[in-house]
């Protein structure tokens, strides 16, 4: 399998009130590690005994139960990065579909921050593949949690404490306040329209 590069997010430092450069910078680096951890899962992968797997331990065994959680670190990290800065609205589609599924854009908004308050993790606005519909999900423990499946993320915005503590310290309603207003809603208007559920 071939090695993952991460991406250059550099372009945020300055165009992103939520953020200092101090924490986008030092938020970066958690981000590469996440990298660096699944290409080392992934090339250790590649040659472990597969003939030794069972639940209670093998490397194998290890390797596959602990892939989802470098994976994941990259994926969220790269679709929170992307969908920040703020740029735009919600589009006509997207905020007829929060609607349809929360009743108005300010019940939306005020489900997400609630799911941002209550994680140690990551909120979501995906749109539910099974039940046709937008929705907030809630992803925790260590980013392999709570990621349910057949959705496509919209929208990753992250609650982990790393994410905010260089700047606003344990304040994390502060970090909501000013992060949910810090959306790029041209990247997640786009994400949904290839969605194109209708």
């Amino acid at each position: 399998m071939s090695k993952i590069e991460a991406k250059d997010f550099s372009y945020l430092i300055g165009k992103v009130e939520a953020f200092s450069e101090a924490q986008l910078r030092a938020h970066f680096g958690l981000y590469q590690g996440y990298v660096n951890k699944l290409n080392e899962i992934r090339e250790r992968l590649g040659k472990a005994d597969r003939s030794t797997a069972n639940y209670s331990f093998s490397e194998y065994s290890e390797l596959r139960r602990r892939e989802p959680v470098a994976y994941n670190g990259t994926v969220l990290h790269e679709l929170f990065f992307q969908n920040l800065g703020k740029d735009g609205d919600v589009s006509p589609e997207l905020k007829k579909a929060i609607e349809e599924s929360f009743g108005s854009y300010d019940a939306w908004m005020t489900d997400i921050r609630a799911c941002l308050a209550s994680a140690h993790g990551w909120a979501l606005l995906v749109y539910d593949w099974n039940f046709k519909k937008v929705q907030n999900v809630l992803v925790q423990s260590e980013h392999h949690v709570g990621l349910w499946p057949n959705m496509s993320v919209l929208a990753a915005i992250d609650a982990w404490e790393h994410a905010y503590m260089i700047d606003y310290g344990t304040k994390k309603p502060d970090y909501i306040a000013k992060v949910v207003g810090d959306l790029n809603w041209k990247v997640i208007n786009e994400r949904f329209s290839k969605i194109n559920p209708r």
